[in-house]
């Protein structure tokens, strides 16, 4: 039950006259060295009852609720010390000073704490190299598979020369050509099989849900493969953060912390929907590698009578048909995360801003609660710790902004993926015209084959543009694309149109 000021006081003053020693409430000061900190253990002492005020050569002075003979030898056996003194406080302040020592928020568990939430951010960093990582991989799996559609090209005329026009001197140009060939496909494949492993690799891209502050990212199996989860809401959080204005600047900068942390959560997400949206443009590369063997062995076939090069025009066909096979198995679970991208950039794009928190007054109309239209800052407030909470926002405001590119990041990633599916779509279709042109319409297996290439390339093709047209207006909405970035340089001892600014050119 929350007491008013003169019902606090008067159980204040009951306190001090039952157990004839000195009353003391909470107050941010109240705080020891982090290595005693340690040594006594902070959730430990929450259930013993009391927090050590003084330590002082043979003497501690200690705050609790329930002085008694037990808790004095307890005392003197966990600090060292031959006497002991009490202060006395209601419980609510006793939780409340050894959560402010812990770095935490009134109610909220110890993984809220700031150092904590520096641990979670780093583990998410370390998340998001690790999709880096795999993202070089795939991209440099795409450059092994045009590796292969290049050797494929040159076997094609080295099979093509030597079938049309025999061997004698021409083998100069045929063997060279069809060895170029053979190593460029051996080479791409090497590049390409690291890429392939990643299929069970890549972590799922989960997002806990972030809350504005109410419940706190946690990580756990950090010596196998780190797992993110979200904390139950804590009761009262919402209501706390709501009378932002009153809270002090240590709490603000908790708040501040865990908004940093969340931050970091969606960049990491969206950083694992690029990737996967990376490994859908290689599965597509895969499939246009695919129907480069499927195109070369139908007209290999077509072109020629049956022969005893019929093996060898079978197992191009079946080796691009497998490749087509596994590419669209990569495309279709790529495009599942571009769904989920494109709706997970729109959602966050809605959600509140770390500006309707810090300064309410700009966001909400007038109305009763007047807290909501007072200034951050009080004119009693001591520069040095409104300069710190105002590094800490800045801070926040800059992963805001990291958070906004990545966003951008994942709908550009998006409109390339789409262009994979155009490119793709493409060379369905044209194949599937070329044969068309070239071997006529004479027979109604091939025309059902060729009319199935057409039908599927502009399906792509339709696919691709939706995906692709979308972002290109996006890219023209957003300045981070085109021209300078600016960032404000804070001095918060002077007035926020002073600050200096640090100019990154495009170029």
């Amino acid at each position: 039950m929350q007491l008013n000021g003169y019902e606090k006081l008067a159980a204040l003053q009951g306190l001090s006259a039952r157990y004839g020693c000195a009353w003391v409430e909470y107050d941010e000061k109240i705080a020891q060295p982090l290595p005693v900190l340690n040594q006594l253990g902070l959730e430990e002492l929450k259930e013993l009852g009391w927090f050590p005020w003084s330590i002082a050569e043979d003497r501690a002075t200690v705050i609790t609720c329930q002085p008694g003979p037990e808790l004095v030898e307890e005392i003197k056996k966990r600090l060292g010390v031959g006497q002991v003194d009490f202060l006395v406080t209601l419980a609510d302040d006793l939780a409340r000073i050894i959560e402010h020592n812990q770095d935490l928020n009134p109610g909220f568990p110890f993984p809220a704490g700031r150092t904590p939430l520096a641990r979670v951010r780093t583990y998410l960093a370390g998340r998001r190299s690790l999709l880096a990582h795999y993202r070089t991989l795939l991209a440099k799996s795409r450059t092994g598979l045009a590796f292969i559609r290049t050797g494929i090209s040159c076997l094609t005329m080295a099979l093509l020369f030597l079938r049309l026009l025999g061997g004698g001197w021409l083998l100069f140009l045929e063997v060279p050509l069809m060895v170029a060939g053979c190593v460029m496909v051996f080479d791409g494949i090497k590049w390409y099989l690291p890429a392939r492993q990643l299929k069970a690799r890549l972590p799922v891209c989960a997002d806990t849900g972030a809350s504005g502050g109410s419940t706190v990212l946690t990580v756990a199996n950090v010596e196998d493969f780190p797992l993110f989860r979200r904390s139950p809401e804590v009761p009262g959080a919402h209501q706390l953060r709501r009378g932002w204005t009153s809270l002090s600047p240590v709490m603000r900068r908790r708040f501040l912390a865990s908004d940093r942390t969340d931050f970091a959560e969606e960049r990491t997400v969206l950083a694992c929907l690029r990737t996967r949206m990376a490994k859908a443009r290689t599965g597509l590369a895969f499939v246009r590698t695919g129907i480069a063997f499927v195109s070369l062995g139908l007209a290999l076939i077509r072109q020629f009578p049956p022969s005893g090069w019929l093996a060898l025009d079978l197992g191009l066909v079946t080796v691009g048909v497998l490749m087509i096979s596994e590419g669209f198995l990569w495309y279709f679970r790529g495009r599942q995360a571009g769904v989920a991208g494109a709706a997970s950039v729109q959602q966050s794009f809605l959600a509140a801003t770390i500006w309707d928190s810090f300064f309410p007054h700009g966001h909400f109309p007038p109305g009763p609660n007047s807290s909501q239209l007072t200034l951050p800052v009080r004119s009693h407030d001591l520069p040095g710790i409104w300069a710190t909470t105002g590094v800490a926002l800045e801070r926040t405001v800059l992963g805001e902004r990291r958070n906004v590119m990545a966003r951008l990041r994942t709908i550009m990633a998006r409109g390339r993926t789409g262009f994979a599916f155009i490119r793709t779509g493409l060379s369905l279709a044209l194949i599937g015209a070329a044969f068309v042109l070239f071997f006529g319409t004479d027979s109604l297996a091939w025309n059902v084959g060729n009319g199935l290439m057409v039908a599927v390339g502009l399906l792509l093709i339709g696919d691709g543009l939706y995906w692709s047209l979308p972002a290109e207006k996006t890219r023209r909405q957003f300045p981070y694309c085109y021209g300078d970035f600016e960032i404000s340089i804070p001095d918060y001892g002077v007035p926020a149109r002073s600050w200096r600014k640090a100019v990154f050119s495009h170029d």
